[in-house]
């Protein structure tokens, strides 16, 4: 396994996926801030939560790097169509299973069966995202694509 490239290339491949989705964030595309959405989970301070939450994700995307080194060594081929493949499940998996279920244990995020009554700061993001914009899981996706394609170019199947 390419361990050297799993240490920097999934850093790498992160900073872009997260770069793409604070652009498309900043240009209306969509309302979702995965650095503040991650980050007020340690901390209220919206400042301190996004700087939090960009390192929270630096974290959660070299899991899933490691995860795609692995596959890539164990199908002994790493290519940018195989690690395109790779980010269309991962956003699949994110958008469908990962972004509902933080409602559950987000200290700050309402759920989508919380009442008038929730004093939480934070919206359910929904299915897909679409809680924060109807291009969120177009924004999303296409960002999982470049991280997968970055990392099917750039790691090595051994």
């Amino acid at each position: 396994m390419d361990w050297a490239g799993w240490a920097l290339f999934g850093l790498v491949s992160t900073a872009v996926l997260t770069a793409v989705m604070i652009a498309a964030q900043l240009a209306g595309l969509t309302r979702l801030d995965l650095p503040l959405l991650l980050g007020t989970i340690v901390s209220e301070d919206p400042d301190r939560a996004r700087v939090a939450g960009f390192f929270i994700h630096l974290a959660i995307g070299q899991a899933f790097a490691l995860g795609y080194a692995a596959a890539f060594a164990l199908l002994d081929r790493a290519t940018w169509w195989l690690g395109g493949l790779f980010g269309l499940l991962h956003v699949a998996l994110a958008l469908t299973v990962l972004v509902p279920l933080l409602s559950g244990v987000h200290p700050r995020m309402a759920s989508d069966r919380a009442g008038p009554s929730s004093t939480a700061v934070l919206e359910p993001p929904g299915l897909l995202g679409l809680n924060y914009g109807p291009q969120t899981p177009i924004v999303a996706i296409a960002a999982h694509l470049a991280y997968g394609i970055a990392l099917g170019v750039l790691l090595t199947a051994h």
